[in-house]
Formats: structure tokens, C-alpha cells, sequence
């Protein structure tokens, strides 16, 4: 049976004009390889309310869980709650549950609960909140899409929060032989490889050594450890020098 699917949308102005570069995607990736759901897709968007919603209605329609990252926070560019409440009809306001957990975080720290901050406890009906042990501020998930900060850390800290409540595949499992030759003379065996093993992924990734050598790392991945240190040891019998 295979992997539950999983797409991602990273939000923000600051990703697409060069200004912050995004870690969420590859930290994202790593977790989800460890729990046996495959990402398929990742989108980069502005912080648009069109582009929003158009976007997360697409990938929920196409994957099993959506996960965000970006436009939570207490500024007036921060729209994400409301673009993806949008984009399931539903109503939002600031939650209960969500403002009890601000007021007890604000209390012990003796920062002031504004009107900005306020914002962050504007909770679509109907979704259940993710927890934020860094700054309190929840994360929220609504159908299967998982609403989540910006900031690297409280993202990393919100995924570690989320993923023991979501039903996973078998954990992939990957490796990689190095071979010293161009792609264009692998790429004939590893084509006729892939067919051989239609369960599992070759990808080839070339490189050029700082002597002018050059070669790829052939990465196999797959969820049978067995069938890919098999594919490996098919893989480097055909390329043994």
C-alpha cells in the first residue's frame, strides 16, 4: 500500500524576494521521509489572499496532508489563518481555547496582550490547534491542512508536535553510490534499473571535484530496505571500475 502523500506551502513575500531563505522545506522533508509520508509537491507563494487559498484548495484536493509555513503571526501582512479559513468556508475569530493559552503566555512573560497579538488567536471553526512550545502562539490544523509559523524554530518545534498525531506509511530509506563517470554514460543502466525496481527512486546528482573529476551520486530510496541495498549492489556491480 503506498505512502500517504504530502505537499507543502511556504507564505511570504520575504521567501520570494531573496530577502530570508527558507529552511522549513528541507527540515519538513527530513521528518516526513522518517514517518513514511512522501512529499510531493512544494509551492512558494506571496502573501496574497488569491494566491492563498487558489493554492491551498489545490493541494488538498491533490495530497493527503498539506503542510504551511508562513503568516501566522500579529502583523497586518500576516493572512494565512484567514486565507485558509477562505478556503474551506469557514468562520473566524478569536477562539477560547487559543486566547487562554495567549493570556497564561503573556501573564508570566509581562508583555502586554494587544490588539496585534490578539490576531494570532484567530482560529478558524472547527480546527484544532497545533502546539507551540517556543513562543505559545498556536498553530492550527483545518481538514488536512496544517497551519504552521515561519520562524524555523517554532516551525521545527510545531512539526514535532504534529507528527505523533498523524497515521504514516513505512519510513523511506535511501542510499547513495558515488560513481565516477558522467551522466550521460549512467544514464543508459540507470534507466533500464529503474524499470527493474518500479518501486523504488533513482535519481542521479553530478558533481565536479575540485581536480576537474567528475562523476554522480545515484541516490535509490524506497521503503523495502532490502530491495534498495539490492537496486545499490545491482547499481555498482555495473559500474565497478
Amino acid at each position: 500500500m503506498p505512502n500517504p502523500t504530502a505537499a507543502m506551502l511556504v507564505i511570504g513575500d520575504e521567501i520570494l524576494s531573496g530577502r530570508t531563505r527558507d529552511a522549513n522545506m528541507y527540515h519538513l522533508a527530513g521528518k516526513l521521509t522518517e514517518v513514511g509520508l512522501d512529499l510531493r509537491e512544494v509551492r512558494v507563494v506571496s502573501d496574497d489572499r488569491g494566491a492563498i487559498v487558489e493554492a491551498v484548495q489545490a493541494l488538498a484536493a491533490a495530497h493527503d496532508h498539506v503542510f504551511t509555513s508562513g503568516g501566522i503571526g500579529p502583523t497586518h501582512d500576516d493572512i494565512t489563518a484567514d486565507c485558509i479559513a477562505a478556503a474551506f468556508g469557514a468562520e473566524i475569530d478569536v477562539r477560547a481555547d487559543a486566547l487562554a493559552i495567549l493570556k497564561q503566555h503573556y501573564a508570566t512573560t509581562g508583555i502586554e496582550l494587544n490588539e496585534a497579538r490578539l490576531r494570532m488567536a484567530r482560529i478558524p471553526a472547527g480546527a484544532t490547534l497545533i502546539d507551540n512550545p517556543v513562543s505559545a502562539a498556536p498553530g492550527f490544523t483545518l481538514a488536512n491542512v496544517h497551519v504552521m509559523a515561519g520562524v524555523p524554530s517554532v516551525f521545527q518545534a510545531m512539526v514535532e508536535a504534529l507528527l505523533p498525531q498523524l497515521v504514516g506509511g513505512a519510513p523511506l530509506v535511501s542510499e547513495t553510490l558515488r560513481v565516477l563517470r558522467g551522466e550521460g554514460d549512467i544514464a543508459g543502466p540507470l534507466g533500464a534499473l529503474a524499470e527493474e525496481y518500479p518501486t523504488l527512486s533513482l535519481g542521479s546528482y553530478p558533481f565536479q571535484q575540485k581536480n576537474g573529476r567528475y562523476g554522480s551520486n545515484v541516490v535509490i530510496r524506497g521503503s523495502d530496505a532490502a530491495l534498495v541495498r539490492q537496486a545499490k549492489q545491482r547499481l555498482a556491480e555495473t559500474f565497478r571500475e
